[in-house]
């Protein structure tokens, strides 16, 4: 996987975003219940019409609860770095920690169209 080069670009800006809801999912959480996830497809600036990633997932809040499958949705978030990799002490894992981009807080989630 590819770093995000068109966030790289924007790093820090609080921008508005455009993108296409493609499904729902869950992520295991430290304890309790696994929280629900939701993945955005085809994420653009919504000015200029950027795509700046193919995909992205978002712990799915109370701002995303009126979305569908298919909605495109308008949000606003801001951009910002995270490390991947695996950072544990295992010899036979290999997967250096490297830094990737990624969208965070988002807000004022207005469905498009459906």
């Amino acid at each position: 996987m590819t770093i995000r080069k068109q966030l790289k670009a924007i790093n820090g800006q609080r921008l508005r975003f455009m993108a296409t809801v493609d499904r729902f999912g869950e992520k295991s959480a430290f304890r309790g219940a696994s929280m629900p996830t939701i993945l955005l497809k085809d994420v653009r600036i919504a000015e200029t019409k950027q795509v700046v990633t193919e995909h992205l997932w978002f712990t799915k809040g109370k701002s995303w609860e009126q979305c569908r499958k298919g909605d495109e949705v308008a949000f606003d978030a801001r951009v910002t770095t995270y490390e991947k990799g695996y950072k544990g002490y295992r010899e036979d894992v290999f997967a250096p920690v490297t830094t990737d981009y990624k969208l965070e807080r988002p807000t004022n989630v207005v469905i498009l169209c459906k």
